[in-house]
């Protein structure tokens, strides 16, 4: 394990696509969604321990959240919990956690991850992290990490990599980063990296496709899919702040005499309002030169829906997942179920239905009209205004 690796996690999210199990009180990151006894987040973190010492994981969290994560974390300091006052999205807090990371280790490499994503082969996934962090410990690259495509899928982002035969007959080296570094012999051969894992140069990244085009990217196999998860080292992510979001970098850079000391949340209260609201994406990722990524494939979702989350569950043989000790189905097919751990719950007839209850809320939805629950959740709160 190396002392200079820090793990950056995101768990600022409220989305709602989990209702009425996710709430904007206890958001996605914090369920136990999987019925295994563990939240995602703590799956996260436990997931990082062999990356990284507990001392050198961050979680960037709202304020509000700040007891969650004390409470589902135990083992990380106090001081790693990094607490937003206001949503400002990913840019601005990966330069907080990088600029409080510069007070602790000028050498630092990073990870920055979400923290309600599904990893289902930790083995690869462990593997795959070691290998790029070992590649941007040497390389001025920022690095993400791209999942290789198994189906035309319309509820992901898309990573355009440069055509690698066209790269062998037009280059015979790449200049990337700011300081002119090279890589001999084209940039399918990276330096430290196996052929068999070689990063890729991107070219573009894509927003979600409609279908037809997501089948036009599995059929080009240049193209992966977006897992929002990246490596870099502390000083190649600085140089791109510098460059594209300068004056996002100077608003932490004034406070660098508060970081890491009992002054840094004062500081950050302040002046995080006036960051403003844009992704890394957005921001560093679609403008820098020295973008590359690592294709994978060690079982990863980001549960974005209940149907995403039926996939990755274990099924019986009519299809069906189920959680909760208390529940009988008769000629149901390919149901997800999710009940509190005492209700006694029978369901008759179903096919491909969501049957959720939980916060006084119970839902009975077709996995294919799953798009529709914010509407359903928004009656359930208009009613409850109502009510009151």
């Amino acid at each position: 394990m190396n002392k200079n690796n820090y793990i950056v996690i995101m768990a600022g999210g409220i989305g709602s696509r989990f209702w009425p199990m996710s709430t904007e009180e206890k958001p996605k990151q914090f369920l136990d969604v999987l019925g295994i006894g563990k939240t995602l987040l703590q799956q996260t973190v436990a997931r990082f321990r062999t990356i990284a010492p507990a001392e050198n994981i961050l979680i960037v969290t709202s304020a509000k959240y700040k007891q969650l994560v004390a409470e589902q974390c135990p083992e990380l300091l106090e001081s790693n919990i990094l607490l937003e006052p206001c949503m400002r999205n990913t840019a601005p807090c990966i330069a907080y956690a990088c600029a409080k990371i510069k007070g602790l280790c000028k050498e630092a490499n990073m990870v920055v991850a979400p923290s309600d994503h599904l990893i289902t082969k930790e083995e690869e996934f462990i593997r795959v992290i070691e290998n790029g962090l070992a590649f941007t410990e040497k390389e001025d690259v920022l690095l993400t990490l791209g999942i290789a495509p198994h189906k035309a899928e319309t509820g992901y982002g898309y990573i355009q990599t440069i055509n690698q035969e066209e790269l062998k007959i037009k280059n015979e080296s790449v200049h990337i980063g700011s300081e002119g570094n090279s890589y001999e012999t084209m940039t399918n051969h990276p330096p430290q990296a196996k052929a068999e894992e070689k990063p890729l140069q991107v070219q573009a990244f894509k927003e979600k496709p409609d279908l037809q085009t997501a089948k036009e990217y599995v059929e080009d196999g240049n193209y992966f899919w977006n897992a929002g998860i990246f490596l870099w080292s502390l000083s190649s992510i600085s140089r791109a702040f510098d460059r594209h979001l300068p004056d996002l970098k100077e608003i932490f850079t004034k406070g660098k005499q508060y970081l890491n000391t009992d002054k840094e949340q004062e500081f950050i209260d302040s002046m995080f309002p006036f960051c403003p609201s844009i992704s890394i994406d957005y921001g560093i990722m679609e403008k820098a030169d020295n973008i590359f990524v690592q294709p994978a494939d060690f079982g990863w979702s980001d549960l974005g829906t209940w149907g995403s989350l039926w996939e990755k569950r274990e099924k019986n043989e009519a299809g069906n997942t189920v959680v909760g000790e208390k529940v009988q189905l008769f000629e149901a097919e390919n149901c997800i179920v999710n009940m509190p751990k005492d209700k006694k719950v029978v369901i008759q007839g179903l096919q491909n239905y969501i049957v959720v209850e939980d916060n006084e809320v119970l839902l009975i939805c077709k996995k294919e009209e799953e798009q529709r629950i914010k509407e359903f959740r928004a009656a359930v709160m208009n009613l409850l205004k109502i009510k009151s």
